[in-house]
C-alpha cells in the first residue's frame, strides 16, 4: 500500500463538496482530517490562518492546494485528506486559480512527511491524474485510481 493511500484514513475523502470561498474549502480539508482521527479541530482553524496570514501559497498548481499547517500538538499523527469540490473556488493565486481539489495535510514535525510529499509529487507530475481524479464519483473510485496509479 502506497504512503498517499495509508495517508487517506477511512473518512478523509469527501466528493462532491459545495464549498462557496476558500475558507469553507479549506475547512472541507480539516473536516477530513479531523473525521480520520489525524489531527484536533483546532489544526483547521490553524490551515485557516495561514491563508490569512501568507496568502494563497498553498494553490501548489492549477486547480489544485494542499492546505496545511505547521505541526503543533493539534496533529497527532501525520495524515492526508482529499476534498473534491463540486464547483471551482477562487483562492486569490495569479496563476493556479480556482481550484477544485485539496489534499490536506497534517504532519507531526517537518521530516516525516518528506516521503508522503515525495509520493505526491510523482503522482501529480503524470499530466492526466487531476482529469482522472475529477472524473471520480466515490470513494471507492478515488482509492482504485490511486492504487493503480501508485502501483506503475
Amino acid at each position: 500500500m502506497s504512503l498517499i493511500s495509508k495517508a487517506l484514513a477511512p473518512g478523509s475523502i469527501a466528493v462532491g463538496v459545495k464549498c462557496t470561498d476558500w475558507e469553507s474549502a479549506v475547512r472541507a480539508a480539516g473536516a477530513g482530517l479531523v473525521a480520520s482521527g489525524r489531527v484536533t479541530p483546532a489544526y483547521t482553524d490553524a490551515m485557516v490562518a495561514a491563508v490569512r496570514d501568507l496568502g494563497p501559497y498553498i494553490v501548489i498548481a492549477p486547480g489544485l492546494a494542499m492546505p496545511h499547517a505547521r505541526p503543533s500538538a493539534d496533529v497527532l499523527q501525520t495524515g492526508m485528506s482529499l476534498v473534491l469540490l463540486a464547483e471551482p473556488v477562487k483562492f486569490g493565486h495569479a496563476k493556479n486559480d480556482p481550484v477544485r481539489v485539496l489534499f490536506g495535510l497534517a504532519a507531526l514535525d517537518h521530516d516525516k512527511h518528506l516521503e508522503l510529499l515525495s509520493e505526491f509529487a510523482q503522482l501529480f507530475s503524470r499530466t492526466d491524474f487531476v482529469n482522472s481524479l475529477l472524473t471520480c464519483g466515490s470513494e471507492a473510485e478515488i482509492r482504485l485510481l490511486l492504487a493503480e496509479d501508485l502501483a506503475d
